[in-house]
């Protein structure tokens, strides 16, 4: 049986420096992001590379980190049901994306890269396996069309 979930976000453009967007530089690329019942706003821009702003986050560092979260999360719980005490998880993600020269782009990788502490006692070879059935059960993964690899090392205490 399926279940359907919804979620809503708010954007608002942050950007017009007086003229709005009549003309490519005339602009800023600055956003805020959030959702009901949050604590944070995200601010938000492009990337550098688009005019944008570096301090602030961009749509592919998001993508990314939304991958990394994903992951973390289905891992944790297969981890809390197969008995391995994990106590501390950290993720170094990465991701690659191609621009075409008429501007369009798309992500072609993206790469985990967790560092897994878990207990003495835990089965440290069923902590590396376990991060397979994670990318299966990752909701995030299981949406985008480019490979997301993990490269995961677990440490025991």
């Amino acid at each position: 049986m399926s279940h359907e979930h919804h979620y809503s976000t708010s954007l608002k453009w942050t950007g017009n420096l007086g003229t709005g967007t009549s003309d490519y530089k005339a602009y800023s690329r600055n956003h805020n992001v959030w959702a009901p019942d949050k604590y944070a706003v995200i601010s938000g821009s492009s990337d550098p590379h688009f005019r944008g702003d570096a301090t602030r986050y961009n749509p592919e560092e998001l993508l990314v980190c939304a991958l990394s979260q994903c992951h973390m999360l289905a891992y944790l719980h297969l981890c809390a049901v197969n008995k391995i005490v994990v106590v501390d998880y950290e993720d170094a993600a990465s991701g690659t994306m191609v621009t075409e020269r008429d501007g369009s782009g798309k992500f072609t990788d993206v790469l985990l890269r967790p560092v897994v502490t878990v207990t003495a006692e835990s089965d440290a070879k069923l902590a590396a396996e376990l991060h397979h059935e994670a990318h299966r059960l990752c909701f995030i993964a299981n949406s985008v069309s480019f490979p997301v690899r993990h490269e995961p090392k677990i440490v025991s205490q």
